[in-house]
């Protein structure tokens, strides 16, 4: 296990690199700057995490994410390809305890994890991945759908190396980021994620990291192809409005033991008083004048009404 240094402060000259830059991966670490802004953000007279501490909490776009999916709203597209997976396990590298979740990265240097296809025009490379839970089971989610929370929502997140040269340049610039999302519901045991469950101990205070290689994500996905996509922002700052996100239709199933190990894990390093990692969300975001596009047929088709069904009376006329 290796503890990892204080983060430093890296100043820039653009205010939205300066938020970037803040929370670079420590020099005693392989060269890997820290692919997730902070995971936190916390309402009513909870206390924030220090990373969103005197910070501009009130973002200039009207992109923002997450949001709440209105079933009936979404949109069918018929022209939203299916997507396509294709994650190299040997590509996975280690698992760390940023203070606000818990990543595993990968190696993102060539095209051997990638995503393409579904409302992407390139391949977008697989930086990492990480969760956001609730401390109990009714709440955790970022998104929600019909104003349904689910218990923790999964996020593997994409660059586009096609436009730009690195993750830290994509994530501020428009279509530079994918996000595939997964909601993560009570139910039985996931055999897959207990490999991630059994590491956690070794990550339990923030700045902890170990090695964790031979990993493919795509086994925490759904069966289910079927998605809804929607322009949005990160949802830790700086906010950039620059995602596009990728929301599965169907939750997989995870047991109540498994979602109380995410639990276990501390916003706090160690010798500090401790702090459990809860409620590490963002709350929703007004959808704004977005259309929220699903890849499956439902009620309606993208600018055509779907076709009403003949009345009784007229079936066989």
């Amino acid at each position: 296990m290796v503890v990892m240094n204080q983060l430093r402060v890296i100043l820039q000259a653009s205010p939205s690199k300066l938020l970037w830059r803040r929370f670079q991966v420590p020099r005693s670490m392989p060269v890997r700057p820290c692919s997730l802004y902070t995971c936190t953000y916390r309402t009513g007279n909870r206390a924030l995490p220090p990373l969103w501490e005197n910070l501009d909490l009130v973002p200039a776009g009207d992109r923002q994410s997450p949001i709440n999916i209105r079933w009936r709203d979404s949109v069918y597209d018929p022209d939203l390809k299916p997507l396509t997976i294709s994650y190299d396990p040997a590509t996975c590298l280690h698992i760390w305890n940023n203070g606000y979740s818990f990543l595993v990265e990968f190696e993102d240097s060539t095209d051997k994890s990638v995503i393409e296809g579904g409302p992407l025009e390139h391949n977008y490379r697989l930086k990492q991945f990480h969760f956001h839970w609730g401390a109990i089971d009714a709440w955790g989610s970022e998104h929600t759908v019909d104003s349904k929370c689910y218990p923790a929502e999964l996020h593997l997140v994409h660059w586009n190396a096609v436009k730009f040269e690195s993750f830290e340049d994509a994530a501020l610039e428009e279509n530079g980021l994918a996000v595939i999302g997964v909601f993560l519901k009570l139910g039985k045991h996931h055999k897959e994620l207990q490999k991630l469950v059994d590491t956690l101990p070794s990550i339990k205070h923030k700045d902890t990291l170990v090695e964790f290689g031979s990993f493919d994500p795509s086994c925490l996905m759904p069966s289910c192809p079927d998605y809804w996509t929607y322009s949005g922002s990160l949802t830790t700052p700086p906010l950039s409005e620059s995602v596009t996100w990728i929301i599965k239709k169907q939750p997989v199933e995870v047991n109540h033991d498994q979602l109380e190990q995410f639990r276990s894990l501390l916003f706090t390093s160690e010798g500090e008083k401790e702090k459990k990692m809860v409620d590490n969300f963002r709350p929703l975001q007004p959808l704004m004048n977005r259309t929220v596009r699903s890849s499956f047929r439902h009620d309606y088709v993208l600018n055509i009404p779907a076709k009403p069904k003949p009345a009784a009376s007229q079936v066989g006329s």
